[in-house]
């Protein structure tokens, strides 16, 4: 398993408030249904297409104000976990990173490990600006 982690971002935020906003993907659909096909969502699991290739996602785990696990079921063509990481350092001030294992065969890692790291950072930026905002 590769893993794969953002730089840490801070959100002007409690991490209740973050976490509330997070641990669903009921509340991801403003802001993706527009930009990914076929957006289905609801608390727990999450399907859309990307340029064609359909991708299901749950999340399997949730620690209030802490941590979000998510994974990629068998539609998804790579085997991957990801972890929404918070952090609370003082009142509205919370810390946030994304860690990434994936399991990559070594021609895939040397194919896509960059731009998966590039993805995984870009992901955190943008989530921080969006609550930020």
């Amino acid at each position: 398993m590769e893993k794969y982690e953002s730089k840490q971002q801070q959100i002007r935020r409690s991490a209740e408030q973050i976490y509330t906003l997070l641990s669903s993907f009921n509340n991801f659909t403003p802001m993706l249904q527009d930009k990914v096909e076929e957006w289905q969502a609801d608390d727990d699991v999450c399907s859309f297409k990307v340029k064609g290739m359909a991708a299901r996602l749950r999340m399997v785990e949730r620690e209030p104000y802490k941590t979000i696990k998510i994974q990629g079921d068998d539609a998804t063509p790579i085997d991957f976990t990801f972890w929404l990481q918070l952090k609370e350092v003082a009142p509205y001030d919370t810390r946030m990173r994304i860690v990434v294992h994936a399991e990559l065969n070594m021609m895939m890692r040397m194919m896509i490990g960059k731009k998966l790291q590039g993805a995984v950072d870009q992901m955190a930026e943008s989530i921080a600006a969006a609550l930020n905002a």
